[in-house]
């Protein structure tokens, strides 16, 4: 390395595609490289390791030289070349701001999310320390993902040829993450595996060689891969590490052409923003995402989006307009299960006792304790077994909607029987809103029980907010 590189051990797979695609070595590279810095005054002596470091190890040369290497490159490629498409732009993003970026370019964008993956889990902590949720960097990405025409043909040149089995393999690990965070949430060895997955699976199949058709499933899979890492993330409280997986995800779906991954995942954008605190935003966004899909999606996909276009409205008090969109969801909801047709197993997890539960919590947050309970109560029960965090939450918010009635009793029933379920999750979200009912009955800290119950809660948060590397 000359005294003017500077990198951070991140392979750059981008210059090292262009490098084979333009059939020059890396001897030849730093030979060519070398001669249009003497050309321009600036004497370097690049040798073939210093190219191995720029690919293997990320390392980037100060300007100019990243113009010289684009134009080594273009040179044999017979087209221009620039340093962002060699990944090593001449304006680097700060450390903080990698994984928000949504590149109209295919191909950049691949490079981008190549780069976010590829973070370590110690690196990506020493990063993103102190970095928060802004919801403001999803305005780009909602613009694009609803403007910006179709990416071009998704076949790829690559040395490893890339087929069903893979494919395949990537949606099972998909789904296995899904299951074991339902169950136990996203602090789970399980749910953290999915990091791996993308960075040791998912980024080489991207790279390898595919037809159109594969290359569109394999980035519909991946972007699904990122929204399950998003979501674990999301529920143990990391909302920037979270935001960060969803916006990689919904350009990978993006990629794909896949109207149902690329709802699906601004969907899942909407329900963090509102759970931030961002109901407004998130109304714009839940909508924008049924719109962008409303005749090529599932009807459960577009259901989960009116779902969540519900909840918002019912953070912002709108009684009327989140009644509208829970009827629309419930309507989508009956013709998915009345013919589900061609509709993507991933999606199934939506059910109506999901869609009953979050009515409860509609309702709860428009005080509306009554229409709450009721809604409880005709609910199909969802499995303690399948769904552990989900089980656990509802009797939170049916704890809240009896507190909302002033019966203490019906509360601390459901509020226990929440701190037993809670005890087994690993969930951040999760314990939050036991948190919430405690807090909620201060009125009554006098009482024994709720000195009780505050207690047990205590120790199930203890327990739940431990991460399991």
């Amino acid at each position: 390395m000359t005294l003017s590189d500077h990198g951070a051990d991140i392979a750059n797979t981008a210059l090292t595609e262009l490098i084979e695609a333009a059939k020059i070595s890396k001897h030849e590279l730093a030979r060519r490289v070398n001669a249009l810095a003497d050309e321009a005054g600036d004497s370097r002596s690049y040798t073939q390791t210093s190219v191995k470091n720029w690919t293997d190890r990320g390392m980037v040369p100060r300007g100019p030289v990243p113009r010289f290497i684009a134009t080594a490159l273009a040179e044999r490629l017979g087209r221009p070349v620039t340093p962002d498409e060699i990944g090593m732009p001449v304006s680097r993003p700060k450390a903080d701001d990698v994984g928000l970026d949504f590149h109209r370019d295919s191909h950049t964008a691949i490079h981008t999310a190549t780069r976010f993956w590829n973070w370590s889990p110690v690196h990506r902590r020493k990063v993103l320390t102190g970095a928060a949720f802004a919801v403001g960097a999803y305005a780009t990405p909602l613009t694009r993902w609803l403007a910006v025409p179709a990416d071009p043909d998704a076949a790829h040149t690559g040395r490893r040829r890339v087929g069903r089995q893979d494919l395949d393999a990537l949606w099972a690990a998909a789904a296995s993450a899904q299951r074991q965070d339902s169950r136990y949430g996203g602090g789970t060895r399980e749910a953290s595996q999915v990091d791996r997955i993308l960075r040791e699976h998912a980024i080489p199949l991207l790279h390898g060689g595919y037809t159109d058709a594969v290359g569109r499933e394999l980035r519909a899979g991946t972007a699904e891969l990122a929204r399950v890492a998003g979501w674990s993330a999301l529920d143990m409280g990391r909302h920037a590490l979270a935001q960060r997986h969803f916006v990689q995800a919904l350009r990978m779906a993006k990629a794909a052409g896949s109207m149902n991954v690329g709802c699906h995942v601004l969907t899942n954008m909407a329900l963090q923003a509102t759970l931030r605190g961002y109901p407004d935003e998130a109304v714009d966004m839940a909508q924008g995402a049924y719109d962008r899909a409303r005749h090529q999606a599932a009807p459960r996909v577009l259901a989960f989006a009116k779902l969540i276009e519900a909840r918002a409205q019912a953070r912002l008090g709108d009684a009327r307009a989140a009644a509208a969109a829970l009827a629309d969801s419930e309507r989508l909801l009956e013709r998915a299960e009345t013919a589900p047709g061609n509709e993507p197993s991933w999606i199934g997890y939506y059910t109506p006792a999901r869609m009953s539960a979050d009515a409860v919590e509609i309702h709860r947050d428009l005080h509306l304790p009554d229409a709450a309970l009721r809604w409880n109560e005709q609910a199909a029960p969802m499995s303690a077994d399948d769904f552990t965090r989900s089980v656990g939450m509802r009797m939170t918010l049916v704890a809240s909607a009896h507190l909302q009635r002033g019966d203490l009793d019906q509360a601390l029933a459901h509020g226990q029987r929440a701190v037993v379920i809670l005890s087994s999750v690993r969930s951040t979200r999760a314990t939050d809103y036991l948190t919430s009912v405690v807090r909620d009955m201060a009125p009554w800290h006098r009482d024994p029980r709720v000195s009780d119950l505050s207690r047990r809660a205590h120790h199930a948060v203890a327990l739940s907010t431990t991460h399991i590397p």
